[in-house]
């Protein structure tokens, strides 16, 4: 029997700004190795004993998803879309009901999509260390064997201390909050608790009947959102008005905790959340002297310090630092004590109240086609870079305040300018007047680049009336 993985895929990971931000989280970034935390995630639970994955995530993010798992080579089963973020025991609530419909009694596992986990083969192993016990009925979670007193992280505290953390189905006595250092320190020693990872194996039909038992309010809004949800380029979207009726509660408040039937599976082939820049740090590679270092970084006589250059032009330089995050972007820069790395998420917030865009907006506005970027913009223009996927194209359209001016720097682009079709090489431009519907098509075999020089009164992305649009947006 195979096993049918669940990714969840719609977090935005603000404690680990200005990398991760909510138009395009951490998830989709490479923060450990060259693959996303995403990808990584969708090829451990893939291959042998596994079906295509399931992907549950919002509207903003469907073509990122696709392209992503495209990139790793993975196919999924299905990509549903939550209209609005009701945190985990909707999302999974959700796919149960959808894979009901195929195979009520097939086991599901249910992880996020953003964590670390360098041995693949360890967690498969441990997995299938759980296949016994969800088979038999029981609510299989997973525990990591905790390496320090961490207070980051919610616990799981086990009937008894195990003789050793070899992956075997174990009796659960409760789940413990986010702990204080006195607490957590407690726990380390005792070592009767694991850290809990969010994690989950069971039947289809075991979890159906712990959210029926356990969480019956929430089954009918997000049994009407399946049931009435409507395909759309590939994606299935759940009903909004019905998704709306559903609590914002997580699995381990909605049924974790009050279920009988659990069992805990340890786990000590290394993990991370990446939850924090000093999980990052701690995930990298880092020199004698504790510093670790990417992209264009150099550290000089600095202790515990992690440095990170996100942008090819700009170089970050530290000297004397201890204990400092410094994390450099084209747009944002952040700089803290390594002991406040929890704490990023008040920056956030503090930019928010100052409405800058910078508390959301990555510099890169990456859509189903490809990404831009503004590079300048000015009083009455603006100029962007633009990418284009080999057979993408942008909508037809047409501004109401705006004219623009196409460059093409990098293979040829197809552009329609009101009944006028014509190819555009390297090094040649293109009009585009005031009002005038157009589009761009990239029909080659090789990304398409250009620059875009926008000129009027208001240069907003809003100032878009579309006439078609293969991806269907409004």
């Amino acid at each position: 029997m195979n096993i049918f993985p669940i990714l969840l895929c719609g977090g935005s990971g603000t404690r680990l700004w200005p990398l991760s931000r909510k138009s395009y989280p951490k998830q989709f970034v490479p923060l450990v190795g060259e693959e996303t935390l995403f990808q990584a995630s969708a090829r451990r639970l893939s291959g042998s004993g596994f079906a295509p994955p399931t992907v549950l995530t919002n509207a903003d993010f469907r073509f990122i998803v696709t392209e992503q798992l495209a990139g790793a080579g993975i196919d999924p089963a299905g990509v549903l879309i939550e209209p609005e973020g009701r945190n985990t025991a909707p999302a999974v609530l959700a796919a149960a009901l959808w894979l009901e419909k195929s195979d009520p009694d097939g086991l599901m596992l249910v992880a996020p999509s953003d964590h670390v986990v360098p041995d693949a083969e360890a967690f498969r192993a441990a997995v299938e260390a759980g296949r016994g016990a969800a088979e038999a009925g029981k609510l299989v979670t997973f525990g990591i064997r905790p390496t320090r007193a961490e207070t980051g992280y919610g616990y799981l505290e086990l009937a008894e201390v195990p003789a050793d953390f070899t992956p075997r189905p174990l009796a659960l006595e409760r789940f413990v909050e986010k702990p204080d250092t006195a607490r957590a320190e407690e726990m380390l020693t005792s070592g009767q608790h694991l850290w809990n990872a969010g994690i989950f194996l069971f039947k289809v039909s075991a979890i159906l009947q712990a959210f029926r038992a356990h969480a019956p309010d929430l089954v009918a809004p997000v049994e009407a959102a399946v049931n009435q949800a409507r395909p759309d380029l590939g994606f299935l979207r759940l009903d909004p008005e019905a998704w709306a009726g559903a609590e914002d509660i997580s699995i381990d408040y909605a049924v974790m905790e009050r279920a009988d039937n659990l069992a805990v599976v340890p786990f000590d082939g290394g993990w991370s959340d990446l939850g924090g820049w000093d999980a990052v740090w701690r995930e990298g590679d880092r020199d004698d002297r504790g510093v670790a270092t990417a992209g264009h970084a150099t550290a000089i006589d600095c202790d515990d310090t992690l440095l990170r250059s996100e942008d090819e032009t700009l170089e970050i330089v530290g000297l004397g630092l201890k204990n400092t995050i410094a994390v450099a972007m084209s747009d944002a820069v952040l700089v803290a004590d390594a002991s406040r790395a929890q704490d990023v998420k008040q920056a956030v917030e503090a930019l928010k109240a100052k409405k800058a865009k910078q508390a959301t907006s990555f510099p890169k506005d990456h859509r189903p086609w490809g990404w831009f970027e503004c590079l300048v913009m000015g009083d009455r223009f603006q100029v962007k870079r633009i990418l284009v996927h080999p057979g993408a194209s942008l909508s037809l359209q047409s501004h109401h305040h705006r004219a623009e001016h196409w460059i093409v720097v990098s293979g040829t682009a197809k552009v329609t300018v009101d009944d006028q079709v014509k190819l555009v090489s390297e090094n040649e431009s293109i009009y585009v007047p005031l009002g005038a519907v157009h589009r761009m098509e990239n029909p080659g075999k090789v990304p398409m680049v250009l620059i875009e020089v926008q000129t009027g009164a208001y240069l907003g992305e809003d100032d878009i009336i579309r006439y078609e649009d293969v991806y269907a947006r409004g």
